[in-house]
């Protein structure tokens, strides 16, 4: 018989989380309702969704901007989707809308791992260091430490049900 999990804790989880309900209490059934345990094992499912849907084409999206206090820092990025209902859904405008105040404030050079060229990720004597902090999708998440950017790509990829493209970006500051 499994454990009756609590509303309140299915909530909390869903407030840190915003999975459903149904995988919120999924997940704490299955980690005997820790919290921490249930929270990981809803990130891995959303990761391991987001690998089944990587090959479908994400040819919609939205630009996003964003203009940091002072006007002395300023963000374009490009996110995209496979249709224009996604593109217009407020999960997905605000994911868009975070990654923007997260390259503002991280300043990384490439989108992922694959776009830095051989030759400077040769130079680097701490590879795995220099991705983290050079690489947007490998950063931590700068509104929660818990989880990286890609993190939050694949719990909103699974969220959604499409696939989702960080395709790119400019950052631009004054003096730079």
């Amino acid at each position: 018989m499994k454990t009756k999990i609590p509303v309140n804790l299915i909530k909390e989880l869903r407030d840190a989380t915003s999975a459903s309900i149904a995988q919120c209490r999924k997940a704490l059934e299955e980690s005997a309702g820790d919290l921490n345990k249930a929270a990981a094992l809803l990130r891995k499912r959303g990761l391991e969704i987001a690998q089944t849907k990587q090959d479908r084409v994400a040819k919609e999206g939205r630009i996003e901007s964003y203009i940091h206090f002072g006007n002395k820092i300023g963000v374009l990025l490009e996110v995209d989707c496979e249709t224009d209902f996604a593109a217009r859904n407020s999960e997905f405008a605000q994911f868009a809308k975070d990654l923007c105040m997260q390259i503002a404030a991280s300043n990384p050079r490439y989108v992922k791992k694959e776009d830095i060229p051989a030759d400077i990720l040769e130079q680097e004597e701490n590879k795995e260091e220099f991705i983290k902090n050079n690489c947007l999708m490998n950063q931590v998440f700068v509104k929660d430490a818990s989880v990286t950017i890609n993190d939050y790509l694949g719990s909103l990829i699974s969220k959604i049900g499409e696939n989702i493209i960080v395709r790119r970006f400019t950052r631009y500051q004054i003096g730079r």
